[in-house]
């Protein structure tokens, strides 16, 4: 079944940087550092300069890093895709499992 998502607030950030689509992006228009709080997922793949939408709550699509299981606590790792917590910060719940890498995957987000 193909991955959905319900976006209640979705924000506009200038990129500061490349962004590629559900990929995780700072206030600051960057790729987060591997563990580190987001703004959201950019809902396209962008330049930097570009305005990108971002997704900041609700659930959205996500790109995962990992194996993940359904309902594990998300991270993000030095890409910006989602992996299973350890010890970062959590910015998000995984909605539908993944069985790998560059899965793209429907997670509940968590704002911070």
């Amino acid at each position: 079944m193909a991955a959905s998502n319900l976006s209640v607030l979705t924000r506009t950030i200038r990129a500061t940087g490349a962004l590629t689509a559900h990929r995780a992006v700072t206030y600051a228009g960057v790729v987060p550092a591997a563990a580190a709080a987001c703004a959201g997922f950019s809902q396209s793949t962008v330049a930097s300069g570009a305005l990108a939408p971002v997704d900041a709550l609700g659930t959205t699509i996500a790109e995962s890093g990992a194996a993940i299981a359904v309902g594990a606590a998300l991270e993000l790792d030095a890409s910006g895709r989602v992996i299973t917590r350890s010890a970062g910060v959590t910015v998000g719940r995984a909605c539908a499992a993944a069985a790998g890498s560059g899965e793209f995957i429907e997670i509940m987000l968590i704002p911070n």
